[in-house]
C-alpha cells in the first residue's frame, strides 16, 4: 500500500499565516492594555520600569536574534533576519537604549539584573533549541510590542526630565517594518521547516510576554511555607 503525501495548498498556508499573525497582535494590544496608567507611577515605578527592561534588551536583543538566524532553514527568510542584524549593529541600537537609560536616571543595577534573570534564562534555554518557526514567531511578537510600546516608554523617561529619546524615536518606526519582516520570515519558514503540530508555535512568543510582564510590574515573588 502507498502512502500519499498530502501537501498543504497555497491557500491552506495563508490562512494559517493570517491566523498566527492575528494570534500574536492580540497578544501585544492585551500586554498594551494592561500596561499601568501613567499617572499612578511614582518615580521610583518608573525608573524600575525602565531599568528592568534595559536589562533585558540591551544584552540580549541581537543575540536572540543571531539564534532565529541560526535556526531558520529557509534561505529566503535569511536576509530578512541579517538586514536587521545590520541595522542594530551599524547604528549601535545598544548604545542607543544604554543612552536613553542613563539619560533617564534609570540604569539597571545588580538588582534589576538579578530581578530579569530567570525570565531571560528560560529564553536563552528555548532559542537553543533553535526552532525556526517557534524563534521567527517569537521575534515577531517581541518586534511588534517594541514598536507599540516605545510612546510608553517615552513618556515615563520625560516624566524624569529626560530628552534623550532616539531610542524610542527609532524603534517607534523601524520596527513597524521590522515586525512585518518577521512575519514574512515566518510564512516561509513554515513551508521549508514547518514545525511538529505537538508543538506550541507561540513558546517563545509567550515567554517573551512573561519578561515583558516581569519587565513592566516587576517579577511574580513565589511565598515559600
Amino acid at each position: 500500500m502507498n502512502a500519499t503525501l498530502v501537501m498543504p495548498t497555497q491557500s491552506e498556508n495563508h490562512n494559517a499565516d493570517t491566523k498566527i499573525k492575528k494570534t500574536i497582535n492580540s497578544m501585544i494590544d492585551e500586554l498594551m492594555a494592561s500596561l499601568p496608567e501613567l499617572s499612578s507611577l511614582t518615580s521610583a515605578e518608573r525608573h524600575g520600569i525602565i531599568a528592568r527592561y534595559s536589562a533585558v534588551l540591551e544584552g540580549n536583543f541581537i543575540y536572540w536574534m543571531t539564534a532565529t538566524l541560526l535556526a531558520v532553514k529557509s534561505e529566503e527568510a535569511r536576509p530578512i533576519l541579517l538586514e536587521n542584524l545590520h541595522e542594530e549593529v551599524r547604528d549601535a541600537h545598544p548604545a542607543m537604549l544604554r543612552r536613553f537609560a542613563l539619560a533617564a536616571h534609570a540604569y539597571p543595577t545588580d538588582t534589576e539584573m538579578l530581578a530579569m534573570h530567570e525570565d531571560v534564562t528560560k529564553m536563552r534555554l528555548f532559542l537553543g533549541r533553535l526552532s525556526g518557526v517557534q524563534s521567527l514567531a517569537a521575534m515577531a511578537f517581541f518586534e511588534g510590542f517594541i514598536q507599540k510600546f516605545m510612546a510608553y516608554l517615552a513618556a515615563l523617561a520625560a516624566a524624569e526630565g529626560s530628552t534623550e529619546m532616539e531610542y524610542t524615536d527609532v524603534h517607534g518606526v523601524c520596527d513597524i517594518e521590522h515586525t512585518d519582516g518577521l512575519f514574512r520570515a515566518l510564512a516561509l519558514e513554515s513551508v521549508v521547516n514547518p514545525l511538529d503540530p505537538k508543538e506550541d508555535i507561540l513558546e517563545g512568543a509567550t515567554l517573551l510576554r512573561n519578561t515583558m510582564k516581569s519587565a513592566i510590574f516587576g517579577p511574580v515573588v513565589v511565598l515559600t511555607a
